[in-house]
């Protein structure tokens, strides 16, 4: 079948306009359906990450990780957010590639529509025109004949009558002659319309209507490629929807029941033995003895007792005994010291006034690493802390325990290892000085050492509690033989320990007894050397002699640093 607008639609110029006019508007309603439907798009994959935010936790929960069914609807969410990045691809392709792209083709397509059909009206002006001179040659000609001939019959009927009549004789072949011209123009306007209409419909129409074929052709086709790129935008996201499908599939298959219960058996087993049998009392015995009042209370003192015994997890909850237990800061100075200092002079830290449980749980709560080292100073120095878990039933607090002693372990190991670099730069500097100073290295060398020392003494300590959960070690000699001789693959790996180096002097300005552990008594006047700031705990570290080392409060002494106190010294 053929087709060629040119030939087949030659006379069909206004359908034609009005055809390339509705596919120029299909376009633009195409376009804005692909502008909406990308909207759509990006608006879904807003509200799936908005959900998937919603509901994923907040913050690392230990509860999140640890059961199986927490842990696969986190991954379910972390996948739907992975769909939604996709859906946000697809709409920024359909936009790009698809919105944009058709926008600029349609100015484009109507301009070119414009020029199009300026040519055909101009040809069919043309043809109009020609056809318009045609009709009016015709019809001079026509009159000029009727003229002629009336004008003949006159001189033929004046021949007739033998009349002579030059007039009208002269009249009569001026009619002819003006007829015989407009015979010639007739034939001329004739012969030239019909040139310009087969000019028009063999030549000018086809070649303009085969170029407004072409223009809709290639609308068409674009609408087709159009729709073709939208479905290869999506198709392209499904590979990793389809995989962020089979993620949430292997995650749901990835919850396992009972594993989940033997969680729960871990997570809250306390360790205690289940309640022993009641024993009998025998109320009768009563009838036939006397009982005294003493024995009485005895024996009611002795069933409580037992009670108390048999009912271990009612006992009272010692994180909040721990919270609502007084603080131990160090002892103000005295308000009127004595001449020898002795008789004002505090023996031991006065308690402080009880706090509530809701400021201590902030404070427990909100404590960073600066707290958490004064915490081991506490500890060093005999003070109270949670940090022997001593809240938590036994299995509980094994497992704390243990959890703790392998992050230690880490710690060290991580110690240990740039301990090694910084020692095997040092041996690179001595080798080749130009590359650097070997003492650079010291200052932080010994800061290492110091770690590790505070790293292995926490270690030991946690250890100790691990094995002694009850909490009744303190100084036993033996455990602590033990547990040296489990570290002594880190006291193999350094030289004999050297004291730290002095960073001032202080002066004693008041009398203090240190009863606890890790403090160093003083009396009023003496100097000492400090080795350790206050780090905002009020106590200060000292040192006697090379040999005595403790700590001191800081308002019992005025301390000179650095340069300082050699002056100091000079001046006391």
């Amino acid at each position: 079948m053929s087709c060629n607008w040119g030939t087949e639609l030659w006379d069909q110029f206004d359908n034609i306009e009005k055809h390339t006019s509705w596919g120029i508007d299909f376009l633009e309603r195409y376009t804005k359906f692909v502008k909406e439907r990308a909207e759509i798009e990006l608006s879904y994959a807003k509200q799936i990450r908005s959900l998937s935010k919603k509901y994923h936790p907040k913050r690392s929960r230990e509860d999140e990780s640890r059961y199986t069914w927490c842990v696969a609807f986190a991954a379910t969410l972390r996948q739907l957010s992975d769909v939604a990045n996709q859906r946000e691809e697809l709409a920024e392709n359909l936009n790009t590639q698809i919105v944009c792209e058709l926008a600029r083709y349609t100015q484009e397509l109507k301009s070119e529509r414009k020029s199009h059909f300026q040519d055909g009206r101009r040809a069919q002006q043309h043809i109009e025109s020609s056809w318009k001179q045609l009709e009016s040659s015709k019809r001079r000609f026509e009159r000029d004949c009727k003229e002629a001939e009336r004008a003949r019959h006159v001189s033929d009927r004046i021949d007739l009558e033998n009349k002579t009549d030059g007039e009208k004789v002269w009249t009569a072949q001026q009619k002819q002659q003006a007829a015989e011209e407009s015979r010639k123009d007739y034939v001329t306007s004739l012969s030239q319309f019909n040139q310009d209409q087969h000019q028009h419909y063999h030549t000018l129409v086809p070649v303009i209507y085969q170029r407004i074929q072409d223009m809709e052709e290639r609308r068409i086709e674009r609408i087709c490629e159009a729709m073709r790129s939208s479905t290869e935008a999506e198709r392209k996201v499904l590979p990793v929807v389809g995989r962020c499908l089979d993620a949430m599939m292997d995650a749901a298959e990835s919850i396992q029941p009972r594993k989940d219960t033997r969680q729960v058996v871990e997570v809250f087993k306390s360790g205690f033995d289940p309640p022993g049998d009641i024993e009998f009392e025998d109320y009768s015995t009563s009838m036939r003895r006397s009982i005294s009042e003493s024995s009485y209370l005895d024996n009611r003192t002795e069933n409580r007792r037992h009670s108390r015994k048999l009912w271990p997890f009612i006992r009272k909850n010692k994180l909040l005994t721990l919270l609502s237990s007084p603080r131990q800061p160090p002892p103000p100075p005295p308000t009127s010291p004595s001449p020898g200092g002795v008789a004002n002079s505090p023996q031991s830290p006065p308690p402080a006034s009880r706090e509530p449980i809701t400021q201590r749980l902030n404070d427990l709560m909100t404590s960073g690493s600066r707290t958490r080292k004064q915490c081991l100073r506490s500890i060093k120095r005999g003070g109270s802390s949670p940090a022997d878990c001593s809240h938590l039933p036994p299995e509980q607090r094994r497992k704390k325990l243990q959890t703790r002693i392998n992050n230690i372990n880490q710690e060290i190991q991580r110690e240990k290892e740039q301990r090694n670099a910084l020692l095997k730069m040092r041996e690179v500097y001595e080798q080749s000085p130009q590359m650097g100073d070997p003492s650079s290295v010291e200052p932080r060398l010994e800061e290492v050492k110091h770690s590790l020392q505070r790293l292995e003494e926490e270690l030991r300590r946690h250890q100790v509690l691990y094995i002694h959960p009850d909490g009744s070690y303190t100084e036993d000699q033996n455990a602590e033989l033990h547990f040296k001789s489990r570290s002594s693959e880190f006291d193999e790996e350094f030289d004999e320990e050297e004291p730290l180096p002095s960073i001032g002097t202080c002066k004693s300005l008041y009398q203090f007894q240190g009863q606890n552990e890790g403090t160093l008594s003083m009396v009023e006047g003496e100097l000492l050397s400090v080795v350790e700031e206050d780090k905002g705990d009020g106590w200060t570290r000292v040192r006697r002699n090379m040999e005595e080392e403790g700590y001191v409060p800081t308002s019992y002494i005025k301390v000179f640093l650095d340069s300082s106190a050699k002056g100091a010294m000079t001046y006391i």
